[in-house]
């Protein structure tokens, strides 16, 4: 069910209450502490885009799988813009880009039960139709910028339910293999040579080479080594912008 608000402070904060359920979506127009990865806002026009967050019930998927979510919320988002005719990359862990740009932002939050996820709420960011956005922002853009057209929000949510109610179903079944290989296939940068940065600032080139079931990016580093690296640890340098962390 769609729950609408004209402003609220975080919808993620409101999915924290039990009278929202499974699949159960909250959207507003307007968010006063909106807030993204890292602890960053979330900037969004009112009016203009999308901010909503989806509730799901995962119980069946154990804690050191969550990253599954990730993927299923990511792939959903890359299979509606799809729709309208915007071809996505995912960028680790779960922005969505169109090019070397970004137009949305994720932000996943998981309750547990036992060894086990209870509840989780995704909170989302899409920017739709918004054309300008604050300077200090290093690479945004909107569907609208991207097709040069207006759109239905409202539509577009509607497919968005479509796509992960369906990516959902695929995990619930056990065809967890399927969606990380998508999820590796729609990788932002694979298996391109690339700059990172280490958190301390220490560039280095590296090419994806896919992402680990518990979440951990693997980059081949030029003397053929693999390594692992956790959210944080390593950050994304994109061209001819301050570095936007991965």
């Amino acid at each position: 069910m769609l729950y609408y608000k004209t402003e609220t402070t975080s919808t993620n904060d409101d999915a924290r209450d039990r009278q929202y359920g499974h699949m159960d979506i909250i959207w507003a127009e307007h968010q006063t502490s909106g807030r993204g990865q890292r602890g960053h806002s979330w900037h969004s026009h009112s009016g203009e885009n999308i901010t909503f967050s989806i509730i799901l019930t995962p119980t069946f998927l154990p804690a050191t799988e969550q990253f599954l979510i990730s993927e299923i919320a990511a792939l959903a988002l890359v299979d509606t813009l799809k729709e309208y005719d915007i071809e996505c990359r995912i960028k680790w862990t779960n922005d969505i880009y169109a090019g070397d740009n970004k137009i949305v932002g994720i932000l996943i939050e998981h309750t547990l039960a036992g060894m086990n996820l209870s509840r989780t709420v995704i909170g989302i960011g899409l920017n739709v139709n918004q054309l300008s956005f604050p300077e200090e922002l290093p690479n945004p853009t909107s569907m609208a910028v991207e097709r040069g057209i207006t759109f239905d929000r409202r539509e577009i949510l509607d497919t968005f339910s479509t796509k992960i109610a369906a990516l959902y179903d695929l995990l619930e079944s056990g065809q967890k293999e399927a969606i990380e290989s998508r999820y590796r296939m729609s990788m932002y940068h694979r298996d391109e040579q690339h700059t990172y940065a280490y958190a301390d600032g220490v560039e280095f080139r590296a090419t994806i080479r896919g992402v680990r079931p518990s979440g951990e990016l693997c980059l081949e580093h030029e003397d053929g080594i693999v390594r692992e690296y956790a959210f944080k640890e390593v950050e994304f340098v994109l061209p001819h912008k301050v570095h936007n962390k991965a």
